[in-house]
């Protein structure tokens, strides 16, 4: 088991990062991703519960798609936590990227639509390290050049989240609110999936890892525990925040409405460092992918070359069941997306 969205392995070692061989590649699903990555293969299938897609995607530069929740059957794939687990795939470009969707969704070759609103989260890309100049308006610029100024938008989400998801008062802790490096309402929806996530890996595995008490390696170790000795308290509250965030999001995005925000808050984690060191990092970068998560939309990360020698992305995301619209999206965009990124780096 690789260490959640890091990809180190205490038993196995760590696949070596492509694009920066001196930090992590995201985990758990990061040997797919370095395969891309190191382009011995153009395309590979990897999970996605809590991110371990769009992590490795965005830490090795390459295209991670974590499609809607359901919208690929999870049969024969061993489950963690079924109200999150989706089998998503990575990719060296995005036609590949597109046409590995469609084969795996199942959709009829349609043309592309253009998006009637991209919103850009802006408090969530205040989370990332990477200037805005390098992200967000390397996306603002492509979109205005590509579909006409009208059609971005800035919003702050955590306001909106915890306005229309009141299910979540429940997960404010007090620690929470005084988290001056995070968003509240978004570490309060973090809270909310780490908490059914266990419950629901206590009911999958719970009995076989009391009996068998397997040697798990750092990190690994204390999650897994943690899971195993949780209560059921507040599970339906996780519940009624899926129900409300879904409702909220695809009230705000509509029908071929984008939602941007950062897919992590930095560049990827130097190998081997001190997990305390990293508390903060994580706890930011739950609160981004607990977004797709919760709600069950889909999320792709696209890479945005190299700022400082380390990987940059940027994720997009649709309402649920919008997928191959947002494939289509990524496949158009990109090109900008690429000659905007170079005028950035000038």
């Amino acid at each position: 088991m690789r260490n959640s969205i890091n990809g180190e392995n205490y038993h196995y070692g760590t696949p070596t990062n492509p694009s920066a061989a001196d930090r992590v590649p995201g985990g758990s699903s990061s040997g797919s991703a370095v395969a891309v990555g190191a382009k011995l293969v153009d395309f590979s299938l990897g999970t996605d519960t809590g991110g371990s897609v769009r992590v490795p995607a965005s830490y090795c530069s390459i295209f991670g798609f974590r499609p809607s929740h359901a919208a690929v059957s999870t049969q024969g794939v061993t489950p963690m936590a079924q109200s999150f687990d989706t089998v998503g795939w990575f990719a060296r470009n995005p036609v590949i990227l597109n046409q590995v969707g469609h084969v795996l969704l199942q959709l009829p070759h349609t043309e592309s639509i253009i998006p009637k609103q991209i919103i850009i989260a802006e408090d969530c890309f205040k989370l990332s390290s990477i200037p805005n100049s390098r992200v967000s308006q390397v996306l603002v610029k492509s979109a205005e050049k590509l579909f006409g100024g009208n059609i971005v938008k800035n919003m702050i989400l955590g306001d909106y989240v915890e306005e229309k998801v009141p299910s979540l008062s429940h997960f404010m802790s007090k620690e929470i609110k005084e988290q001056d490096y995070n968003i509240a309402s978004l570490a309060a929806l973090s809270s909310a999936m780490r908490l059914l996530q266990r419950h629901e890996f206590k009911n999958n595995h719970g009995e076989w890892v009391t009996s068998v008490k397997p040697h798990l390696g750092p990190g690994i170790h204390e999650r897994v525990w943690e899971a195993v000795r949780s209560t059921d308290e507040n599970i339906g509250i996780c519940h009624s925040v899926k129900t409300e965030l879904r409702s909220a999001l695809t009230t705000l995005l509509e029908d071929y409405g984008i939602l941007a925000i950062p897919t992590v808050p930095g560049p990827p984690p130097k190998l081997k460092t001190d997990p305390t060191t990293l508390e903060v990092f994580r706890a930011k970068a739950f609160s981004l992918l607990s977004i797709a998560g919760v709600s069950g939309f889909c999320q792709v990360s696209i890479p945005l070359g190299m700022y400082d020698d380390l990987p940059v992305a940027i994720s997009l995301m649709a309402k649920h069941g919008s997928d191959g619209f947002l494939l289509n999206v990524v496949e158009t965009l990109y090109d900008t997306l690429q000659e905007q990124v170079s005028v950035s780096e000038r």
